[in-house]
């Protein structure tokens, strides 16, 4: 395997853009897919599975992922990671414009690309601190959230507008540009930076996916925070998926993308603050603040179909998110050491995402079969809860949402008691390896 000899922030950042860049593009195809999905079905249930094909091959083979992260270039495997998942969206677009296209082609191409997607992820965290020092960490992290930040912020309020004036193949095209923008910003630092190989004993995968799985399971803070991570994940799950299908019910595309887009500017001004301002303790104070301010947020979003107040509530949300990412990436950073890195964020990336997956899987039919239902018009529960919240459609997933934020606040109160957490951040501060990985939503 190759680790880089000299650290260089100024070369992260090159990655870091390209990475940006790529992020805007794929916010852009995700925003214009779920609403051709919707307005073509009238359905959650066609949103939440283009989600789910989107998602679910990218954790499924991530731990095979971090292996090759681990044994070949992490730079090249970042390429090959980007090539692919822009060739996934070639095959939609070639469908798009020699035939008719169905939504199993949508759910073939957005599957392809995240098979790919899990070779890049796994590379591109660990190659991060490859070329950050301990005391970046944060501000790597914050930069991270920032690019992050991007799917929610520009692309939303860029695809309502560009929907509004051209086709959904012309931001596919936009899309897969982006990736060859990523590509290049990767060949521009491959080319300038020195590399040593660390010579090892030839093992096989599976072997390789056993020592990142028992790295993270003999490190019991490590294994109890990506559980954590993974119960917080199954209720964001339903959020990601049912958003767009909530609004749409009383709204229209635009408004939608500008809910996303004003709302996400949370989440800039906390990347922005994590990026500029080192932090250096107390990761798991803000970890509990963090998570207690997504769960109130998260269920404000459901109590009204005013969209300035609902507004409000995203922009909370998205605010605490970057806080939350950050105080779990830095925990984790700091206690796994960098030759392992890429097996164990392979190993880390399934565990931490499952929540995700359950959520994907379940949000269309609880939508349309179990919540929609009860708020309905003579609904069972629309003269009680309904005179809340209001009835008719989209307000069980409202309900939904409300539930979904107690949950995460009561995680967040169990967390501030798990003295395991606490050790996590001491570790850290007494003696930290001197090369260490990340933890982040992807």
């Amino acid at each position: 395997m190759e680790h880089t000899v000299h650290k260089s922030f100024g070369k992260f950042l090159v990655v870091w853009f390209g990475q940006l860049i790529s992020m805007i593009g794929i916010g852009l195809t995700a925003f214009s897919l779920g609403v051709y999905a919707f307005e073509k079905t009238n359905t959650a249930t066609s949103v939440a599975l283009i989600t789910l094909f989107t998602f679910l091959p990218n954790i499924l083979l991530r731990p095979i992922g971090g292996v090759l992260a681990d044994r070949f270039d992490r730079r090249t495997m970042m390429i090959i990671g980007d090539l692919g998942s822009a060739a996934g969206l070639v095959f939609i677009l070639t469908i798009m414009l020699t035939g008719d296209i169905q939504l199993w082609h949508i759910y073939v191409g957005v599957a392809f690309s995240s098979v790919f997607s899990a070779l890049q992820s796994p590379a591109y965290k660990a190659s991060a601190t490859d070329l950050l020092d301990k005391d970046q960490f944060s501000k790597g992290s914050g930069l991270v959230q920032l690019a992050e930040s991007s799917k929610f912020l520009f692309s939303p309020i860029i695809a309502g507008i560009l929907l509004s004036i051209t086709t959904i193949k012309v931001i596919l095209v936009i899309n897969i540009a982006t990736f060859l923008i990523a590509i290049l910003a990767v060949l521009v630092i491959r080319k300038s930076m020195k590399v040593e190989r660390e010579e090892k004993e030839d093992q096989n995968w599976m072997t390789d996916i056993q020592e990142g799985w028992r790295e993270v399971v003999t490190n019991k803070g490590v294994l109890l925070l990506v559980i954590i991570i993974s119960l917080v994940t199954f209720y964001l799950g339903f959020l990601e998926t049912l958003i767009g299908p909530m609004l749409l019910s009383f709204t229209d595309a635009k408004t939608l993308g500008t809910f996303q887009s004003v709302s996400a500017i949370g989440m800039l001004i906390s990347s922005l603050c994590i990026g500029i301002f080192t932090m250096t303790k107390k990761y798991a104070s803000v970890l509990v603040m963090g998570l207690i301010m997504c769960g109130l947020s998260f269920s404000l979003l459901g109590v009204s179909t005013n969209i300035y107040f609902i507004i409000f509530a995203g922009f909370l949300f998205l605010s605490s998110l970057p806080f939350v990412n950050m105080s779990a990436d830095v925990l984790v950073r700091n206690n796994i050491a960098n030759e392992k890195q890429g097996r164990v964020w392979g190993i880390i990336g399934i565990l931490s995402q499952l929540g995700f997956i359950i959520a994907y899987s379940l949000a269309g039919f609880l939508a349309d079969h179990v919540f929609n239902p009860l708020m309905m018009e003579g609904g069972a529960l629309a003269s009680s809860v309904g005179q809340i919240i209001g009835t008719g459609p989209g307000r069980g997933i409202a309900l939904l949402f409300i539930i979904a934020g107690l949950f995460v606040i009561l995680i967040a109160i169990i967390t501030s008691r798990l003295k395991m957490i606490k050790t996590l951040e001491q570790s850290s501060d007494i003696s930290s390896p001197p090369d260490v990985g990340g933890l982040a939503h992807d």
